[in-house]
Formats: structure tokens, sequence, C-alpha cells
């Protein structure tokens, strides 16, 4: 035991279904050689993630069931050093007010962030013999199914255990060169024509890029398009997520096509111009509610566009 450090503290993530040796060397040197330990919990501002899937009441339960004598406790992630370091000692004399405290980390740890902070307790960087990485733990957790009741009791727990999502997309009026026609497109067993568009994509850089992607996607790779204009914002009902607590919402936009050859992808059934004017005088009634055949999600849009422009 390290006589002149009579309390011990590890701040980890522990993202895994269960400890494994890595952990629990580093662990083992907190309760081994103190009288007195604490293993604090970072617990991300962002929830069922890849990186953080699990909560924080799953990781305790987890680490007090093979260290039960250990203290254990939350630390937020805050996106300030100084912040964060200080809400650690603070917890840290809240549980015990009195003794010499020994920081402890692993390889990539929390201690570089800690020393920059300014924290007030002294640290140790642990050797270690074993790596596992507990990102390719997850990823291959991912891929295996299990028949148990605790595993689908586990995916129907962390369903529940999450904000709810709002889905960002983009639809767009595609006019032609003289802005007299609109395009629209058919998708497989749907009965009604829609605008282009679809889900944004971490990987897009903007709107506008997921717009430019879509067209590519749906209509070819060979169209032009130019004066991309912002139309409005919708809330969409999707039929897929009717019954659902999360929600699509798409802005819409406008944009011409300048030249290039229209070709719908294996997505689309069909594109067809439709003229500007016959949508306008046969696909609303007199009340101006949208009575052409139109995909219901798509409705608002139409009568957003018409309405604006």
């Amino acid at each position: 035991m390290i006589k002149s450090y009579p309390i011990g503290a590890i701040i980890g993530r522990f993202q895994v279904h269960e400890l494994h040796d890595a952990h629990r060397f580093v662990i083992d040197q907190v309760v081994n050689n103190h009288r007195k330990s604490i293993i604090f919990l970072g617990v991300s501002k962002v929830i069922g993630t890849k990186n953080n899937p699990l909560d924080f009441d799953s990781r305790k339960k987890m680490i007090q069931s093979e260290y039960p004598n250990s203290i254990i406790l939350a630390i937020p992630d805050v996106n300030d050093d100084f912040a964060w370091v200080s809400e650690i000692d603070k917890r840290i004399r809240e549980v015990y007010p009195i003794g010499d405290v020994l920081l402890y980390g692993g390889r990539d740890s929390s201690i570089p962030y800690y020393k920059k902070g300014k924290g007030h307790f002294d640290t140790k960087e642990l050797e270690q013999f074993t790596f596992v990485s507990g990102t390719e733990v997850r990823r291959a957790l991912s891929e295996d199914v299990k028949n148990s009741s605790d595993f689908r009791a586990g995916v129907i727990y962390q369903s529940y255990n999450q904000y709810p999502k709002v889905y960002p997309s983009i639809d767009v009026v595609i006019l032609n060169n003289d802005e007299t026609k609109i395009l629209l497109a058919k998708m497989p067993f749907e009965n009604g024509w829609r605008f282009i568009g679809g889900l944004a994509h971490p990987s897009d850089s903007s709107y506008e890029s997921t717009l430019r992607r879509k067209i590519c996607e749906d209509a070819g790779r060979n169209i032009n398009i130019g004066d991309i204009k912002f139309v409005g914002t919708a809330k969409i009902d999707d039929w897929r997520y009717s019954k659902e607590e999360d929600k699509i919402f798409t802005i819409l936009f406008k944009a011409k096509k300048l030249f290039g050859t229209i070709e719908p992808s294996a997505n689309v059934s069909e594109l067809k111009w439709f003229d500007i004017h016959y949508i306008a005088k046969s696909w609303f009634d007199i009340d101006n509610n949208v009575i052409g055949p139109i995909v219901n999600e798509h409705k608002p849009l139409i009568k957003m566009f018409f309405e604006k422009f």
C-alpha cells in the first residue's frame, strides 16, 4: 500500500459489456494500493452512440459487481478543462474531505487534461502491458446477435433511453431552364409523385451538398443545376415514422436545371416533367388544398412552393 496516499482515484469510460484484463489491471492499482478508492465514470452529453452506448448506471453496476468496496461516481463531460478538473476535485472532497489523493490514468488517459486544468492532486500514469481496444470490442459485439432474453431486454432498454431524434432531410423543386416545368419522381411501390430528396448524411458538408448528392443519386450524374434558393421548412409526416417519436424535418429548396440528361436511378421508377401552370390549375381545389397525384408527405411542400413563388 502507498502509505502517503490513503485515497486513490481513477477516471475512465469503460464503455464495454464486461471488464477486460486491461481494465482490471488499472483498477487493481487503485483498489490494492489504497485504503480508499474512487472510480469516476465519464458521462457524455450524447447518449446511445457508438462511442458511448452505455449509460452511467449500466457501467456502475458492471464495475461494482467486481469492486464492491469502491466509490463509483459520475463525472460529466464539459468543454472546459478547468471546469472539468474543478468538478473532479470537488467530488473527491465531497466523499473524502481529508487525506492525500493520487489520481491514476492508463493508456490514453485523462491525466494530461487533469494536469492542463491545474488539478490539486498528484497524478500517476500507469504502464500497461495489456491493451484492448474498446472500439473493437464494441464493433465485434455489434455484429453478434444473441438468442437470449437479456440481449433483447438490453436492446429495448437502449431504444427507450435516448433523446427523441429529428432526422434532417432536403427536398428540391427542380425547374427546367425557362422555369415552366417541375421535375417530379415516382418511387417503386408508390402511386403518387414526389420531389427528389432524402436524408442528410454526416459526410455531407452542407444541406446544399445533400441536395446535389440526392439529385445525382436519383436523377443522373450528368445534371448540372444552379440558382439554388431556399423555399422553407416543414415537418414531414413520413409513413415510416408516423407511429414513432422520432420525426423527419425537411428543408425545401428550388433549383434550376441548366443542362444534362435526366436518367432515373435504380431507386426511382419514373421521372417526369410537369407543366407548372397545369399543376397550379389542376392540383389544388378552391380552398387551396392539394388534390393532385402527389404523395401525402409532400403535399405541404408543393403548397409551400406555390404560395411562395
